[in-house]
């Protein structure tokens, strides 16, 4: 089991400013950090690069997709648009070192159409992700790919759905991951969704009910860590908290502090996490 953290608890995007805080996550105990990857700038991940190797950190990364770079846009562009994005999102996940970029690559975030998906819809996304299995087979990434909740996507909502897509796309590289924060809101059972999901899991997020520190909401977490150790599940699992200090992430909704410092959720997360997975 590796034991990571989102950056995105104090960034969008890494700059040299925040290189002393990789090094507190390395002292801490982490294995290694999420880097949030929504621009192309293969300077400044050569230089993230040639940090996190200086401290002996991995890396994953998190992407996401857009309105005008839609899996699931009627516009042939638009998806041709989201294949170049998620290649992108691939290549600078390989620049980085990193081996999986995670997120909700199946549409656009937040985005609404007032009904349901339709089947087109499905059919759009299997054909996108499809496009990108043999670019992230060269580039030795695996793209897990994220179910959210009904408030942030109509498109994908549940560990059924999700495994449904990994297999109908037929791709090794492109694969599920389970996220805590949006299970709590719509599964019906912890270990049945994660025993779902379990054949195509490739990544874990760790988050609470209301995005604070681990441990200390809502979340099943104990029928959690034992659904993941049931199914041998030996991956990441990585923090993902997010904080008010974070204007371009409004569409998250924080309100609220959630927690005294983003340095003490990631020491206590940690030790939640060893605790838990060891318990």
């Amino acid at each position: 089991m590796k034991f990571g953290i989102n950056m995105l608890l104090w960034t969008t995007q890494l700059g040299y400013e925040h290189f002393p805080l990789l090094a507190e996550m390395k002292r801490l105990g982490y294995d290694g950090v999420e880097l949030p990857i929504f621009a192309a700038d293969d300077a400044r991940y050569r230089d993230a690069r040639a940090e996190l190797d200086n401290l002996g950190l991995e890396c994953t990364t998190v992407a996401i997709c857009t309105a005008e770079a839609n899996p699931i846009g009627s516009d042939p562009a638009v998806r041709r648009a989201a294949v170049d994005a998620i290649k992108q999102a691939i290549h600078t996940t390989h620049l980085l070192g990193g081996s999986v970029v995670c997120g909700p690559l199946h549409s656009a975030l937040g985005r609404f159409v007032g009904r349901r998906r339709t089947d087109e819809e499905w059919a759009w996304c299997v054909e996108t992700l499809g496009q990108v299995g043999d670019f992230a087979e060269q580039a030795n990434v695996t793209v897990a790919v994220e179910a959210l909740n009904r408030f942030e996507s109509y498109f994908l909502n549940t560990a059924d759905d999700l495994r449904k897509l990994v297999e109908e796309v037929g791709h090794p590289r492109i694969r599920a991951m389970y996220d805590t924060f949006h299970a709590n809101i719509e599964e019906r059972d912890i270990a049945t969704a994660v025993d779902c999901l379990a054949p195509t899991l490739a990544h874990v997020h760790i988050s609470e009910n209301h995005r604070g520190t681990p441990g200390e909401g809502l979340v099943r977490w104990a029928e959690t860590f034992e659904a993941l150790k049931t199914n041998g599940y030996d991956g990441w699992l990585t923090i993902e908290a997010f904080g008010p200090s974070l204007p371009d992430l409004s569409a998250m909704c924080i309100w609220r502090e959630l927690f005294d410092s983003e340095m003490g959720l990631a020491e206590r997360g940690l030790a939640f996490m060893r605790a838990g997975i060891a318990g």
